[in-house]
């Protein structure tokens, strides 16, 4: 790429934050931010996650909770990203189970307690290469993702966290910018699966994953994206 492009990347970036502050319900996204999503940190910046060893990678999260969403195992869950999701890059939604014994509105996700139950990540153009653009991208520039809570996931409450990896400055480690939000719902209609596998926050990601690292040139053919597969239930 040259540099100028690279400038001008740098230059857009910053005023192009977002971040994913309303639960979408049965097709209903939440009328006002920071209902059934804890309040992350850029809730004024937008600013994105660059540290994959710090405890931001959790929920990013300046307030614990107040509410919780009734949610059916099976059906479709989303987010809504405030104002889009402006940069190319994989959006994963991971699950955490909250304790019998434990109040969802404090409860700290620390430890293998998280699982991957989504992943809208890259596809290759007809010509078998990768760029930066959203025929390669299905979240580029989207206002809204989804994924399906699994059929199999228990009854039980639950935090449900969005991340979308934003790669246009990832040429080198540490470029990576990742928007990070949790929401808090309850599972209804659920089955006896056995999510996993389980991983932590921090600890899922290194540094130097190469689902974290971007190259343009010379261009890519494949992608993907870091952490665990996901579980189908």
């Amino acid at each position: 790429m040259k540099p100028t492009a690279l400038l001008l990347l740098a230059a857009t970036g910053a005023e192009a934050h977002y971040r994913f502050s309303k639960l979408i319900v049965d097709g209903v996204p939440e009328t006002k931010e920071w209902g059934f999503v804890r309040q992350s940190k850029n809730y004024q910046s937008n600013a994105g996650v660059t540290d994959v060893n710090s405890n931001d990678m959790r929920c990013y999260q300046m307030r614990t909770g107040t509410t919780t969403a009734t949610v059916t195992a099976g059906t479709r869950l989303g987010f809504v990203a405030m104002s889009a999701v402006t940069h190319f890059g994989p959006v994963s939604f991971y699950m955490a189970r909250v304790p019998d014994n434990a109040n969802i509105n404090t409860w700290e996700p620390a430890g293998n307690v998280w699982f991957k139950v989504g992943e809208i990540s890259a596809q290759a153009g007809p010509n078998g290469q990768l760029g930066s653009s959203e025929q390669n991208w299905p979240a580029y520039n989207q206002k809204e993702v989804y994924f399906n809570v699994p059929k199999e996931v228990p009854n039980g409450k639950y935090l449900v966290r969005v991340e979308s990896i934003a790669l246009h400055q990832a040429q080198s480690a540490g470029g990576a910018q990742l928007y990070i939000n949790c929401a808090q719902v309850e599972v209804v209609g659920g089955g006896s699966g056995r999510p996993g596998p389980l991983v932590s926050f921090p600890g899922a990601y290194g540094r130097n994953d190469p689902g974290l690292v971007w190259s343009y040139y010379p261009v890519r053919t494949s992608y993907k994206a870091p952490g665990p597969a996901v579980w189908q239930g």
